[in-house]
């Protein structure tokens, strides 16, 4: 039977084939290469499996095919009839694994979508991390700045502290409850007399000088949590007492509960004993003026009681009773005008003689004419006179007059002990341009009690008979006529050890001529 000719089909069929394989393996190759280039990325993985199954597939296939060929054209057909089952077959399992591929593909497909999401909102999420880092950063970077500026500004102001704490003349201290004193400044310290070993071991029981005052003081803090212009007294280290105005506030913890206090305290000691001084310079010219009044009316009818006594004395003889009793009415007449002339040098209504006078002479005649008597009382005098003194305006007699009377009050402190040291001295103090004369004895002192009277007219803590009272009251008036100030310290503090020394100090504070003389003209303007 005749047919169409076979050979062009066959050589199409191998040529197929080779184009099969050829064209697998580019597309295995390029899924490879991809890979390569995207190793996580599923879709080029599950595309280069797909095509090596293919390309085996298609390897085994064309193999087949053309061994099928060659087979049939040697005239070996039935070695084909053997092996063709084992090559489809094989073929078979090629084409299902491809299948099972595809199967699994929509499955691999959703799986990896699923991951791509995952990872998609993993990357979006290392993104907002990333952001929020970089943000962070940034933050930390300001936080830095701010924190270092905050640091500084803080740093800055604890030294303006610090500073104001150290170098405050107030004393300035932090307590607690307890009453212990946890920090106090050199101020402070000092104010009290203590040293800066002792500055952890205070507590306000030994400052304050009443325990009473203490109560009140936190009882004040714990109701107003602040305490204004409180005035009270501390106890120094040496037992002293000085006057100190308290401004306080209260500390408290996170809870608002009261942990503590800090204080500054003002020593008002002196500022107390300036204002004690004015209320006595009132008190000293109101009397001032009295007793000018006084010894005026009074003045009169002694000058006509001793005219008359003189008088009278003419008429008898002097064995007489009657010319004792005259003689004994002049005497005290008198003694009675002394104390006159003496109530007007206080009121300073006497007359005065104001020159340039050197204040060491004056006190070294007053010495050459008080030494004796004060040797036969066993007073040993030790003159201390500053060289190169300036000059003062003022009555020589009348000063001398003042230091006649603090010498004799001196010798009169050291009866009872028999005798003594009186130091009598001079200096300049250029500050506050001031010729300054010192009197100290190493008597009893004055007590506490009296010393704001012993300026006073007529007071006197002699025995009756002894004085009258005026010798204090006149030199204060004749140095208030000067423009000097007066000042008493008793006991006595060494200038240069601050120990305290038995006695009473007594300080003449003049002005230099050439201020005086200033004041004077000044002074006659205003009159004029």
């Amino acid at each position: 039977m005749s047919g169409l000719p076979l050979l062009p089909t066959i050589i199409l069929d191998m040529a197929g084939s080779v184009a099969d394989i050829i064209f697998s393996f580019l597309a295995m190759r390029y899924a490879f290469l991809l890979i390569r280039r995207q190793p996580d990325n599923f879709l080029w993985g599950f595309l280069f499996y797909f095509c090596m199954a293919l390309s085996a597939f298609s390897v085994s296939r064309a193999a087949g095919h053309i061994v099928k060929q060659f087979l049939f054209m040697s005239g070996n057909g039935s070695v084909w009839a053997d092996i063709a089952p084992y090559s489809g077959g094989f073929n078979t399992l090629l084409l299902i694994s491809v299948s099972a591929v595809t199967i699994f593909y929509n499955k691999s497909v959703q799986a990896y979508e699923s991951i791509e999401q995952k990872a998609a909102k993993l990357k979006s999420a290392n993104l907002r991390l990333e952001k929020a880092a970089a943000e962070l950063k940034e933050l930390n970077l300001h936080l830095e700045e701010k924190v270092e500026e905050r640091t500084a500004e803080l740093s800055k102001s604890e030294k303006k502290f610090r500073h104001l704490f150290s170098n405050s003349k107030d004393m300035i201290f932090f307590g607690d409850i307890g009453k212990n004193v946890l920090e106090i400044n050199e101020s402070g310290l000092e104010m009290l007399g203590y040293g800066p070993e002792d500055a952890t071991r205070i507590n306000l029981y030994q400052i304050f000088n009443e325990e009473e005052d203490i109560f009140t003081y936190y009882e004040l803090l714990s109701r107003d949590g602040y305490i204004k212009d409180f005035e009270t007294e501390f106890r120094k280290k040496d037992g002293s007492v000085i006057y100190v105005l308290i401004s306080a506030t209260a500390i408290y913890d996170d809870n608002g509960k009261m942990i503590g206090c800090e204080a500054i305290a003002k020593d008002l000691t002196r500022v107390k004993a300036m204002m004690e001084q004015l209320v006595s310079s009132e008190k000293m010219a109101s009397v001032g003026q009295m007793a000018a009044g006084v010894a005026h009316e009074i003045n009169t009818p002694l000058g006509i009681i001793l005219g008359y006594a003189q008088l009278m004395k003419d008429d008898f003889d002097e064995d007489s009773e009657a010319y004792q009793n005259l003689c004994v009415i002049e005497r005290q007449t008198k003694a009675s005008r002394k104390i006159v002339a003496d109530l007007l040098k206080f009121s300073r209504q006497a007359g005065s003689a104001r020159r340039d006078i050197d204040l060491n002479e004056v006190l070294s005649d007053v010495v050459a004419v008080t030494e004796h008597n004060l040797n036969l009382n066993h007073v040993q005098v030790h003159l201390d006179l500053a060289d190169r003194l300036p000059r003062v305006i003022g009555d020589a007699e009348k000063l001398r007059q003042v230091f006649v009377n603090l010498i004799n009050n001196a010798q009169h402190a050291m009866e009872d002990q028999g005798g003594g040291d009186l130091f009598l001295g001079t200096s300049y103090d250029p500050d506050r341009k001031q010729v300054i004369a010192r009197v100290r004895d190493t008597g009893h002192g004055i007590p506490d009690s009296v010393r704001a009277k012993i300026f006073d007219p007529f007071f006197t803590t002699k025995p009756v008979g002894k004085g009258t009272g005026l010798g204090l009251s006149v030199t204060y008036g004749i140095i208030q006529d000067h423009g000097g100030t007066i000042e008493v310290e008793s006991p006595v503090r060494d200038r240069e050890t601050g120990e305290k020394l038995q006695g009473t100090e007594f300080r003449i504070l003049l002005p230099r001529a050439k201020d005086t003389e200033t004041a004077l003209l000044r002074e006659q303007v205003d009159n004029t």
